[in-house]
């Protein structure tokens, strides 16, 4: 592609993209693709001949974008709404270009400082102390991971170089994110070495029962070794209690882990930040940027206050990866099993910049006062009830009656084809979720989504 074909094609892809963002309600938040159907439309191999980039747009436009469901949509309140940003489009677009590779220092350098630099912007917006170290990871499924083995390596350091340990065990509440339990099966601790721990009626850890858990172990002749507290669970958006959970951690000589993979971009508000006190005595910390701070798919952040625990277990340099040592050029592939990193931390740089602290927490503000507005209005029905604490930005709530009436209503909701919705069950219960976080998202769109509940919900007799 010649640079003048490049840049009238490039022109008209972001021209495409600012209509876009400009009109996202143009198109469907749910997709009504049937499964196998895109797959039947497209060729059933790659064209030999050339194609003009006209003919692939043209194909994009028809083909691929009515089978996207659309995370851009400010009626997308599903699981966890996310929003890709100008600024942060921008970044990943300069990113294709440059196509740098971090896996050393030298194969980079800009790319490397600039993480380092941006994640210390990022730790100081968090509230987080200054010996904080930072990594960027695709997901928080893998930023977890790293976690899990970072704690394996700190109780058991001889797993690193014999492997088949069947004794470490891995705490957890009813409700953290199935990632962790992945973790630890990618990681060979073993499902069965993972202990759920039950939580009280806000859906929150029982520290009590945690303990006795641990106990128990060690009773048993095993070995505990890490626990994982959650800010922001992902079913109710409920907050483990890390202080007590962070004392019992320290009490027992294991690794805690908090998972604030949603929530912890909330401290980026200071009256918010009380709601993760503790999470700064963990060991490791995950938050995901692409959740609530506005980044584009993917970037998850790693925090560690231990970072030669996690280097001691992944650091392996064959020689022709070897360079010069210099204290102050990282080489982050020793922190990690990628060795090839994209360059992400530009569009958090970007994002970082473009918003400042305050027009981004204003914007987290926003949402907050949405979903607490929207909570109002499920209270004042009495066909309604509220199923779960809501701290944050997600709502948890169902119809009084049948699970089936539930699951009835989020499906009608959702085939409206203007609101997505999603769901949990909890205490045996179906309860529809409202997750309020995409940036387009306005009062309107919230008031749409009630609207739209409130037609397709039966009435009481009474009423």
């Amino acid at each position: 592609m010649s640079p003048e074909e490049f840049r009238a094609a490039g022109h008209n892809v972001v021209d495409w993209l600012a209509d876009f963002l400009a009109r996202p309600e143009a198109v469907k938040v749910l997709s009504r693709a049937r499964p196998g159907e895109l797959i039947d439309r497209l060729p059933a191999s790659a064209p030999d001949r050339p194609e003009s980039i006209s003919a692939i747009m043209a194909d994009f436009e028809s083909q691929i974008v009515p089978a996207l469901t659309h995370w851009n949509h400010p009626g997308f309140m599903a699981y966890f709404a996310t929003s890709s940003s100008g600024p942060g489009i921008l970044a990943e677009m300069l990113t294709a270009g440059l196509n740098v590779n971090g896996i050393l220092w030298k194969t980079s350098p800009g790319l490397t400082e600039l993480e380092q630099v941006t994640l210390d912007w990022l730790r100081q917006w968090l509230g987080l102390p200054p010996e904080t170290f930072g990594i960027i990871f695709d997901t928080a499924s893998t930023s977890s991971m790293h976690a899990i083995a970072a704690a394996r390596e700190a109780k058991a350091p001889e797993v690193h170089a014999a492997g088949g340990v069947t004794d470490l065990i891995l705490y957890c509440s009813e409700q953290a994110h199935s990632s962790i339990e992945k973790g630890a099966i990618a990681i060979g601790i073993g499902q069965k070495n993972v202990r759920k721990i039950s939580v009280d009626r806000e859906f929150r850890m029982d520290s009590a029962a945690l303990e006795r858990a641990i106990t128990q172990d060690i009773d048993a002749g095993l070995r505990p070794f890490c626990v994982v507290a959650t800010i922001g669970t992902t079913s109710t958006t409920s907050i483990d209690p890390v202080n007590e959970i962070a004392n019992i951690a320290e009490r027992f000589g294991m690794w805690l882990h908090v998972d604030a993979a949603y929530a912890g971009s909330a401290a980026i508000v200071p009256e918010l930040q009380p709601l993760l006190a503790g999470w700064e005595r963990a060991d490791s910390i995950v938050m995901n940027p692409h959740k609530w701070l506005f980044v584009p798919l993917d970037l998850s952040v790693l925090y560690t206050r231990r970072p030669d625990i996690l280097r001691r277990a992944f650091s392996l340099v064959p020689e022709y990866l070897r360079t010069q040592e210099n204290p102050r050029a990282l080489n982050y592939m020793e922190y990690g099993i990628p060795l090839g990193r994209r360059f992400r931390a530009l569009k958090l740089w970007f994002v970082m910049r473009y918003y400042g602290r305050d027009q981004a927490a204003g914007m987290i503000r926003d949402q907050l006062a949405m979903a607490r507005e929207f909570a109002a209005w499920i209270v004042a029905d009495d066909r309604f009830e509220i199923s779960a604490p809501f701290p944050f930005s997600v709502v948890c709530f169902r119809l009084k009656g049948p699970n089936e009436a539930n699951e009835t209503l989020m499906h009608k909701v959702n085939d409206g084809g203007d609101v997505f919705l999603s769901h949990t069950v909890l205490h045996g219960q179906f309860v529809i979720r409202l997750a309020i976080g995409n940036m387009a998202t306005r009062r309107e769109h919230v008031l749409r989504a009630w609207q739209r509940i409130s037609e397709n919900a039966p009435y009481n007799e009474a009423s």
